[in-house]
């Protein structure tokens, strides 16, 4: 992963969308705000992003980028569902602590699962 220790944080892991666009790769993404969660209401957090990137194909996660509070640490989650060739479902079927800004991964792939319906 790569992190960036500004404010706000930043932090990515895996493929972009512009280097799925250069390979022709079928993705979806499922976005969340920070602010949507409990943690970041209770944090006050106004700005805040997770996206998720998922092969249109298999589901297979390919890609995670935050910008936002705690960018560098909550990266470590989709970094190891990366790594282990995690797909959507991982993240829907979880259940995370509540409240955190954890949550986002979940929101972010009901946000995708969304998308991929239509």
């Amino acid at each position: 992963p790569y992190g960036i220790y500004s404010v706000p944080e930043m932090s990515v892991v895996g493929k972009t969308e512009e280097q799925l666009r250069e390979e022709g790769t079928p993705y979806e993404t499922g976005s969340a705000r920070f602010r949507e969660t409990s943690r970041g209401q209770i944090l006050g957090l106004r700005e805040g992003l997770l996206k998720l990137l998922f092969d249109l194909e298999d589901r297979r996660l390919l890609g995670v980028h935050i910008v936002g509070e705690g960018a560098t640490e909550l990266v470590h989650i989709g970094q190891a569902v990366l790594t282990l060739g995690g797909t959507l479902d991982y993240f829907i079927d979880s259940v995370f602590n509540y409240p955190t800004l954890a949550e986002t991964y979940k929101i972010a792939a009901l946000d995708a699962f969304n998308k991929m319906k239509d």
